[in-house]
């Protein structure tokens, strides 16, 4: 049963979503991020919004590095 489910592991089933989720996920969070500096909303000219600004840059990029870690561990780790 497991070696059958091993096989069907391809780009398809395992990358393809990664990518997706954070490609398209990622261009929709800029957009946000563009209007969020553009509005005023996140100002950063100040060091508040400075600072907001790199901790959502630093979490979209977190849970990117911990998706594709987990990923790679479930593929390759036995």
């Amino acid at each position: 049963m497991f070696d059958t489910a091993m096989t069907e592991l391809t780009f398809g089933r395992v990358w393809a979503p990664l990518i997706y989720l954070y490609g398209v996920g990622g261009i929709f969070f800029l957009v946000g991020m563009v209007i969020s500096t553009r509005s005023k909303s996140l100002n950063t000219k100040t060091r508040n919004g400075k600072k907001w600004f790199k901790l959502l840059l630093f979490g979209y990029g977190w849970y990117l590095f911990i998706h594709t870690s987990l990923t790679l561990a479930a593929l390759y780790l036995k």
